[in-house]
């Protein structure tokens, strides 16, 4: 068998070269730590740059730091034939290779449904396999508090389980079952510790001053009303939000973040921003009484400035641009590019995520009978996320160099399973690390489509559930019909 330089994602540069083939007798694990695979740091490749040789008397792999390396043998290892082989051949070749963005992400809710710390893992596992560094972490919504914070127990002995979820798109109908789980500190430690020996940086998220109705169930005096309230069932964005004007809501956010920042080694910190109405602030004596003109961006410039007294600076939903934040804050742009490019034009680090390209929950077929889960507005197929560019040339220069990278969403309202959460993830996961790491004038749908169908076998290997549309031959055939 011969190993195939053509991996997901491409490389930026393969150079086949003349000689013979470099001859592997057995698999990549009895490789490793063998004379015959020489890795070393290199300060004259990118920081995350690898350069790939193979000649007939072994392989080398050069970075410039242990991430370069690391993408060099991920890079090496998606060359070889799946499964056992008694003996495999790589041809001679020179890769020498960079990712296209410093950011490349990943974002997984938790808070709407929970996933055990192992199927966390597993997915950075499939993060890892796409040469990603940003997990996106959303730990806080109104349907459930995820997160340990010690100085408020009540959070997840309480905040963390709501007594029903309503069925569909908040149908009048509701299940009545009780629902929770949270991560213990101890436990997140574990989780950021198998990320960093990933290379992924994990991007904590709790989302303010607007979906905190799990937080206010559990503290009625944060709210404008005062209560009572109770922990999510139904979808969307409500009404409740933290009552900026009480100086606890805010003393209440620095504690959280406090404890979030002693976890997370992460210098950006997500701090939501998205979909806050104002309907109360309008009404609530505490928040006119603030007179500023807006109440939101007087939030968030109080988590700005506590962030950056501690060497931290905050990320947020684009709809925190409307809200007068500093340019140090970075946005993460979901409502389409145009926010991201507007962002961009003002100063601010963006990351592009929209909802047309990079919402990977929503359906990946108009076909939707047999789909697992009641997801999205509109399908994305994979093309649909290979065909994303996040900074065209149509963009100006100046603001294309804060557009940062990219990232994948994958919110969890109607996803109650993690078979579910791969089967939205892959193979759109494949197409979106090509955007993200690949050069635009290297990228071919028709010859990724040929690469993907080999690297499903890697998908296989693994055992992860994927979506099989591109390959109707692959679909399930005996579908009952009535």
């Amino acid at each position: 068998m011969r190993a195939d330089y053509q991996v997901v994602p491409m490389p930026q540069s393969i150079e086949l070269q003349k000689g013979k083939p470099f001859a592997l007798q057995g698999s990549i694990e009895s490789l490793v730590g063998t004379p015959a695979l020489k890795t070393s740091v290199s300060d004259r490749l990118p920081s995350e740059g690898y350069r790939l040789t193979v000649s007939r008397k072994g392989i080398e792999i050069v970075g410039g730091s242990e991430a370069g390396v690391f993408y060099g043998m991920q890079t090496l290892r998606k060359s070889l034939p799946v499964g056992t082989q008694p003996a495999i051949e790589l041809p001679a070749v020179i890769i020498t290779d960079e990712p296209r963005f410093a950011y490349r992400g990943m974002h997984l809710d938790c808070a709407r449904h929970f996933f055990t710390v192992n199927e966390v893992k597993k997915y950075l596992d499939m993060m890892a396999l796409h040469n990603m560094n940003r997990f996106h972490w959303h730990l806080t919504d109104d349907q459930g508090w995820r997160i340990e914070i010690k100085k408020y127990p009540r959070l997840t002995e309480f905040g963390s389980k709501r007594t029903g979820t309503v069925i569909g798109y908040n149908s009048d109908v509701d299940d009545h079952c009780p629902y929770g789980g949270f991560y213990t500190q101890e436990e997140i430690k574990k989780v950021i510790a198998y990320a960093q020996e990933r290379h992924i940086t994990i991007i904590p998220e709790i989302d303010m001053p607007g979906h905190t109705l799990a937080a206010l169930a559990c503290f009625p005096e944060l709210g404008c009303t005062g209560g009572p309230y109770e922990v999510g069932h139904k979808w969307g964005a409500g009404y409740e939000v933290l009552c900026v004007g009480n100086p606890r809501s805010l003393e209440f956010a620095k504690d959280v973040l406090t404890e979030v920042m002693a976890l997370f080694p992460s210098e950006v910190i997500h701090i939501g921003g998205d979909e806050t109405p104002t309907n109360r602030w309008g009404a609530c004596e505490k928040c006119k009484a603030l007179g500023v003109a807006s109440v939101q961006g007087y939030f968030t410039h109080e988590l700005e400035e506590f962030l950056a007294e501690h060497g931290r600076k905050a990320i947020g939903w684009d709809e925190m641009l409307e809200r007068g934040v500093d340019t140090s804050t970075m946005i993460m742009s979901w409502r389409g590019s145009k926010p991201g490019c507007q962002a961009a034009a003002k100063g601010h680090d963006v990351v592009m995520s929209p909802l047309t390209h990079c919402y990977l929950d929503y359906y990946q077929t108009s076909d939707t009978r047999y789909e697992p889960s009641v997801t999205g507005m509109w399908p994305i197929d994979v093309e649909k996320v290979y065909s994303f560019d996040p900074a065209p040339d149509s963009i100006p220069v100046a603001s294309r160099e804060h557009i940062i990278g990219a990232q994948g969403n994958i919110w969890t309202k109607h996803i109650v399973n993690f078979d579910v959460v791969e089967y939205q993830a892959l193979p759109r996961m494949s197409a979106l690390a090509e955007v993200q790491w690949t050069m635009p004038e290297r990228k071919d749908w028709e010859l990724f489509k040929e690469r993907l169908t080999r690297f499903t076998k890697v998908y296989e290997q693994r055992g992860w559930t994927y979506a099989k549309h591109l390959w109707p031959e692959r679909m399930v055939q005996d579908r009952w019909h009535f």
